[in-house]
């Protein structure tokens, strides 16, 4: 069950402030409080969806493209799209998701290494 006090809720709410990348009625962007990377930046749909699979199962076609869509246009307007970027998302416990409320991680403007921290051949 969505949590609607979760902190992505206050922040689309309007309760918590956030340095916004960009908005509109279905999507909302901020870098991240905790940057791991020069560019940091988190996108959430406006939508109550607790993770990827939430979001894949429920949103409907539409919405499903419009935020990746969304996703791809922020990373270039960010000036990712050249130099490169990597998008993140975490679902459960297992990957360490920590806020219940679905949202990519848009990172780059360095170099980032291997997927895994520690293994540079993994890509």
């Amino acid at each position: 069950m969505y949590d609607s006090e979760n902190i992505f809720a206050k922040i689309i709410r309007g309760e918590i402030p956030c340095d916004k990348v960009y908005e509109d009625d279905k999507v909302l962007a901020f870098n991240d409080i905790s940057p791991a990377a020069a560019k940091h930046v988190l996108v959430i749909p406006k939508g109550d969806y607790i993770s990827f699979d939430d979001f894949a199962a429920n949103a409907d076609g539409a919405e499903v493209s419009n935020f990746f869509a969304k996703v791809k246009q922020i990373a270039n307007d960010i000036g990712l799209s050249g130099s490169g970027y990597r998008l993140i998302t975490n679902h459960g416990s297992d990957a360490s998701q920590t806020v219940p409320h679905f949202h990519v991680h848009i990172l780059g403007g360095q170099a980032l290494g291997g997927l895994i921290p520690g293994d540079a051949n993994v890509r």
